[in-house]
């Protein structure tokens, strides 16, 4: 083994090392996104996730990080923790993003988005997912 060929393994295993802490960094960004989703909605993202798929959210709209969330009726729903309103009227806070998700029809009366009877703990939890998303 010569001195190139030392050095370059030495470079390749700080290329890998280097590789995988981003891979840890990035991992460490997701949770932080849910922790901090959870702390300003009282609401559990993953639940929300789960409460997404099992009331067919994804029928109507594109939704990352939802399998089969890839439809086009409805606006796509990424970014939505950085928008600054709700249904187009509602500042963008936690209470009008669970208001809106609960009573579409009260909120905005005759708009294309069903009131599909969700409880509070069901849209706390879809407004903690929802805000995960940067």
């Amino acid at each position: 083994m010569n001195a190139w060929t030392s050095h370059g393994g030495a470079l390749l295993i700080a290329a890998l090392a280097s590789t995988l802490a981003g891979t840890l960094a990035l991992g460490g960004c997701k949770d932080d996104l849910f922790t901090k989703a959870a702390m300003v909605t009282g609401g559990d993202p993953t639940r929300g996730r789960e409460e997404i798929r099992a009331h067919g959210c994804g029928a109507c709209h594109t939704i990352p990080g939802v399998p089969g969330a890839h439809a086009v009726v409805g606006p796509p729903l990424d970014h939505m923790a950085s928008r600054a309103y709700v249904a187009g009227t509602l500042p963008n806070n936690p209470d009008n993003m669970r208001e809106w998700i609960m009573h579409p029809q009260k909120v905005k009366p005759r708009n294309a988005m069903p009131d599909v009877g969700l409880t509070d703990g069901s849209a706390r939890d879809i407004t903690a997912f929802l805000y995960t998303l940067q």
